[in-house]
């Protein structure tokens, strides 16, 4: 399926878990910016408060299977053993119909794959932790992860750092105030006419 004649940008926001990219990206939100929050589908349990459809869309894995098969995702990758993530095609409609553009809160690979797919269209903005010792420390803090679990993405971040020049734009969330103003100036001069 095209999507080259139909209407509205998309903004893709990466991040390794722990940079900061939720707040960075409800701070955006808050502003008034004309974007509206693509939901991911993934297979992953979910954490704290989350509801299914406003932070993610759960699935099994193999409702997600199928979804798969059924060609209904943009884009999915298996970001984790067993725990897989993507974009609906659903989405995408949803919310140009609305009149917005698309805001995406996605993986690294799936940053890279919606950039491949929609090109001049969107703009991928990856958020940097300040170092990886305060991104394990933000982790940590959280208290969602047992300390297998936080090994683990600690490990990840070494590879989506070294990914980070894929794309448009990098912002270094080491101050959040500056690294919110920044991300609003990126996004609103991408979407300007």
């Amino acid at each position: 399926m095209s999507y080259n004649n139909m209407e509205g940008k998309l903004v893709i926001i990466s991040a390794p878990s722990g940079a900061g990219k939720s707040t960075l990206i409800d701070n955006l939100l808050k502003r008034g910016v004309n974007l509206e929050f693509s939901v991911s589908a993934t297979t992953r349990k979910p954490r704290g408060e989350e509801v299914n459809g406003r932070e993610y869309y759960f699935m099994t894995e193999e409702e997600f299977s199928k979804r798969v098969d059924n060609g209904d995702f943009i884009e999915w990758e298996e970001v984790y053993a067993n725990h897989m993530y993507g974009t609906l095609k659903t989405e995408l409609h949803r919310i140009w119909k609305t009149g917005n553009h698309v805001l995406f809160d996605i993986d690294v690979k799936g940053a890279m794959n919606l950039k491949n797919i929609f090109g001049a269209r969107a703009i991928s903005i990856f958020i940097m932790p300040p170092s990886i010792a305060e991104l394990e420390r933000r982790l940590i803090g959280r208290g969602t992860d047992n300390a297998d679990k936080i090994k683990m993405r600690v490990e990840k971040v070494v590879e989506e750092m070294n990914l980070a020049d894929r794309f448009d734009e990098i912002i270094v969330n080491k101050d959040l105030d500056e690294a919110c103003e920044k991300l609003y100036q990126v996004v609103t001069n991408f979407l300007s006419p």
